[in-house]
């Protein structure tokens, strides 16, 4: 990952599209940064040489990428899990983008089984720390993706926390793998139909 300072966009960016994980060499490949891991497998769909720039500005790793001609801005927050608003309003205020039709959250879901995923225009955040904290600050009116991670194995000797910041398996990544190459079709009717709303 290329790394800068630095981030100017070359275009305002229409939508904004967040993965929640947390930041670092510790937890990347971790069943909780899973929201970073579909932001690679989306911008390597929409970009053949995706380029991540760090932001202090925006407290993210940000990706610029062109949906159907549509300037779309990718970030994964430094803030660590439970501060994933502060990244995200800074964005938010800052391109002038409205959640609720031009945001989308993509997070990690215990309660759902792994290699599903569900797509939600509004809702609570139930037990997720990282939509906790974004649901805090700007309330529940904005779409968001959760991808299934199942429940521990039974007789897991982890408890739940320590089991989704382990390493994902081979296995399970090998399942997750049409969830994640669906999600950059996902994300390519979302702005066409924004684009008819206009």
């Amino acid at each position: 990952m290329q790394r800068s300072f630095h981030y100017t966009s070359a275009m305002k960016p229409k939508f904004l599209i967040v993965g929640l994980g947390n930041p670092g060499e510790k937890y990347q490949l971790t069943r909780h940064n899973i929201g970073f891991i579909a932001l690679d497998f989306i911008a390597a769909a929409f970009s053949e040489k995706p380029e991540w720039k760090e932001s202090q500005k925006f407290m993210s790793d940000l990706c610029e990428i062109s949906v159907s001609g549509t300037t779309v801005l990718l970030a994964k927050p430094g803030t660590y899990m439970n501060r994933s608003a502060e990244a995200v309003t800074k964005l938010l205020t800052f391109y002038k983008i409205k959640p609720a039709d031009h945001l989308m959250i993509i997070s990690d879901d215990i309660d759902l089984p792994l290699g599903t995923f569900r797509l939600r225009l509004h809702g609570g955040p139930g037990t997720h720390n990282g939509l906790k904290s974004i649901v805090a600050a700007i309330g529940e009116d904005f779409p968001r993706i959760r991808i299934g991670l199942g429940n521990p194995p039974k007789g897991s000797a982890q408890d739940l926390a320590a089991w989704v910041l382990s390493k994902i398996k081979k296995d399970e990544l090998d399942e997750m793998a049409p969830v994640l190459k669906h999600l950059p079709l996902a994300i390519l009717e979302r702005v066409k139909n924004l684009k008819k709303k206009k």
